[in-house]
């Protein structure tokens, strides 16, 4: 099976994309270590968080570094019962990727039902995302990463404290 790195890049080759996979010598596992290994604000990195609905759908919350996912507003946005964050077995069965470097795009599966898009990110034109691993990340512009995930924005975070 090809690495998840690799996964990205053939997404971004079957989609006609000319994007350029940064990979660091130093973790990006945190939307924190990727902001400073790559200069840009906390808030322009795009977590890819996996949660479970109603313990049986799955949903990607793409939200900003600076920001934290609230599961009640995630219940909300999906009029669901229930939400949950997946743990780590489930994030990897559901989206083919680590915890640290989930890709917002090029699962392995489609279990994926739902897509939701922090408001917050709008602030920015460009924004990074983790790119398969936790020591690699690429710059993608907001419009194009929505596009790419079909993703609904909605106020999903809450900000962070202290």
């Amino acid at each position: 099976m090809a690495k998840s790195i690799d996964r990205v890049r053939e997404f971004f080759r079957a989609n006609s994309l000319d994007i350029e996979i940064h990979e660091l010598p130093d973790s990006t596992r945190t939307a924190q270590l990727a902001a400073d290994a790559v200069g840009c604000e906390l808030g322009q990195i795009v977590k890819s968080l996996v949660f479970v609905l109603d313990e049986r759908d799955t949903v990607l919350a793409l939200v900003a570094g600076d920001r934290r996912a609230d599961p009640f507003k995630i219940a909300r946005a999906l009029r669901a019962s229930t939400v949950r964050i997946a743990n780590a077995n489930e994030v990897r069965t559901r989206t083919g990727f680590a915890i640290g470097g989930v890709a917002p795009i090029a699962h392995t599966s489609d279990e994926i039902v739902a897509r939701l898009f922090d408001e917050s990110l709008l602030r920015f034109d460009t924004v990074w995302a983790a790119a398969g691993t936790p020591h690699s990340v690429f710059p993608i512009e907001r419009a194009t990463l929505m596009r790419l995930t079909d993703a609904r924005v909605a106020d999903i975070a809450s900000a962070m404290e202290g």
